[in-house]
């Protein structure tokens, strides 16, 4: 007997999720764009993918599924043709002898679900779920099954050496045949790293088999489902001979690099090998130096997020005619970036600027560029003196390393130069300590400190599956914001879609504790007075520490409340 569903609108309205406003507005918006109600709602964003999923299954009467956490079985993806399950977006959970159990996105769609139930010759039991949850799971295994499976021949790629003097020619494979399953293996994943955007490939064994996994916008995610561990050796041996590393050498670390072209352009890969209890596992950075070159020909400071106190006082610092600035942050925090942003703004033909780096990573148009060689006794404090000899108006530093580096760097900005350089440390008050501790005489110090800028990357909300999100009072409380100030206030977080590979997050942004040094810090820190009234005197004077600079982006929609307490310390938090 038919009988007629509630209207998903009267659902969402029940669930809280819509005002009886918005009903309107949305069924307005739905008669000028020809679709559905809860599409239509969905693509205004007004509410969540899933949300939408939730009132599909109360107004069909099935079961919600929430995939966000979800790991689908391999066996019963491949016994269904991945072609199917994409045209009916549906992602198989389970089955026994007599029924399959389904998440789908649409319930509607009778006639799919009639012909899936037909080719498995099974009764179906169905779940409702969010539909770019299920492609991004079904698009992550698609990538699982193919990486052993034939590369097309337009993805070819091809493995460079340079030699002495840097011709670069192609190298000559004896050792494998390129048919063998693992070089199409290691060719597919660096394509497919390459196309997700990551800045490393992950190889590592454990219990479980191989793990094969991404970094992307600073954070893991896995790749691929686990291989079997047997596949552990040949992979590791075969990025060996790329590297042109030792294949029989397995009990301690090694360090290489090799170059790929892929469609004409050349990309560089630094290699680390290293012995663990279940064999060797490998990390390969990788450099796309053509991309990063087309990058840094718009770059300036103002595409890296920072905000507008702290970029208008780093602009002055970076234009004054001597003195330091300094750059701290752990690995990967985008000092460098933020070093040749700085530079590429100053540049001009009537200065000359030298930098001397380990090792050049990007080449900047106009600037002498000088790389570390430590082999061949070419070394940071080394290299600064020779670097002082050739007349520069202006002089990066990579890093500050060793106790020489630091006073020849401290003695150029007290003699006229204006010295770029980056230290590791946590924020800007661990920089000080760092350099007592290097022997540097504190007054000579903080006389050519023109500034220390502490940054970190924060991940963005991905624009395309961007949503709201409610934070209760508690959640608030714990990240150190008060709630009764921040009540009406609309959040943001990213759902998950095939553009973000289901992680919510497209790209990163700076934040930054900028320490503009004046005559009272100066003195407060001769004096050697504690941090904590150092960060009193900071804060006085302006300083916007990386915390508040943190939940400003937040309160901005630009990221989320779990992305800024995994990157900065929640008891630096201010009330809002």
């Amino acid at each position: 007997m038919a009988f007629e569903r509630r209207k998903i609108g009267e659902i969402l309205v029940e669930m809280g999720a819509l005002a009886p406003a918005e009903v309107k507005l949305i069924l307005e918006s739905q008669v000028t764009h020809g679709r559905r109600f809860g599409e239509t709602a969905v693509s205004e964003g007004i509410i969540s993918e899933d949300l939408q999923a939730q009132a599909l299954a109360r107004q069909f009467g099935l079961a919600y599924m929430n995939l966000a956490d979800f790991q689908p079985d391999p066996e019963l993806l491949s016994a269904v043709p991945a072609e199917v399950l994409l045209k009916r977006q549906c992602l198989p959970l389970s089955h026994d002898q007599q029924s399959w159990v389904f998440a789908i996105a649409d319930p509607t769609d009778v006639h799919g679900l009639d012909d899936l139930e037909m080719r498995l010759d099974a009764s179906l039991e169905l779940r409702v779920a969010a539909k770019t949850r299920i492609l991004g799971l079904l698009e992550r295994d698609q990538h699982a099954n193919q990486v052993l499976q034939e590369v097309s021949e337009d993805f070819k790629l091809q493995l460079v050496k340079e030699t002495d003097k840097g011709e670069e020619v192609l190298s000559i494979e004896k050792l494998t045949d390129d048919s063998s399953p693992i070089i199409r293996l290691i060719d597919s994943t660096l394509f497919d790293a390459l196309n997700k955007r990551a800045s490393d490939i992950h190889i590592q064994t454990g219990h479980d088999g191989v793990q094969i996994k991404y970094r992307v916008d600073g954070v893991l995610f896995r790749a691929t489902e686990p291989l079997d561990s047997r596949f552990q050796g040949p992979i590791i041996s075969r990025i060996k001979v790329m590297s042109e590393l030792d294949i029989s050498e397995r009990r301690i670390p090694q360090d290489g690099r090799f170059k790929v072209r892929i469609g004409g352009k050349s990309i560089d890969f630094r290699v680390s090998i290293m012995p663990s209890i279940h064999g060797e596992d490998a990390v390969i950075r990788i450099l796309d130096k053509e991309s990063i070159a087309q990058d840094l020909q718009g770059l300036t400071l103002d595409v890296l997020g920072i905000d507008g106190s702290e970029l208008d006082s780093l602009r002055r610092k970076i234009r004054e005619p001597y003195g330091m600035v300094l750059v701290t942050g752990p690995t990967g925090s985008g000092k460098t970036t933020t070093l040749y942003a700085a530079l590429t703004e100053i540049y001009n033909e009537q200065e000359k600027i030298v930098t001397i780096e380990d090792p050049v990573e990007y080449q900047l148009k106009g600037v002498v560029q000088i790389p570390v060689n430590e082999k061949k006794g070419l070394t940071f404090a080394k290299g600064l003196r020779s670097v002082l000899r050739h007349d520069p108006d202006k002089i990066m530093v990579g890093e500050i390393r060793d106790p020489e580096t630091a006073r020849i760097a401290v003695q150029s900005a007290l003699t006229g130069h204006l010295v770029f350089t980056t230290v590791h440390a946590n924020n800007v008050f661990d920089v000080l300590g760092r350099f007592m501790h290097m022997g540097i005489d504190a007054f000579n110090f903080v006389s050519c400190l023109n500034c220390v800028l502490a940054q970190r990357l924060v991940r963005k909300i991905c624009p395309e599956c961007k949503t709201e999100v409610h934070y209760d009072s508690a959640t608030l409380a714990e990240s150190g914001l008060d709630a009764s100030k921040l009540a009406g206030h609309v959040f943001y977080r990213g759902a998950g879609c095939t553009s973000c590979n289901g992680q919510g997050y497209h790209g990163r942004t700076a934040i930054v504790e900028l320490l503009d040094l004046n005559d009272d810090l100066r003195e407060l820190i001769i004096a050697k007075t504690p941090v904590g009234r150092l960060k009193e005197a900071a804060r006085s004077a302006g300083t916007q520490f990386l915390r508040d600079a943190a939940v400003n982006k937040v309160l901005a929609g630009v990221t989320t409340l779990e992305e800024i307490n995994r990157t900065t310390f929640v008891e630096q938090a201010r009330t809002v």
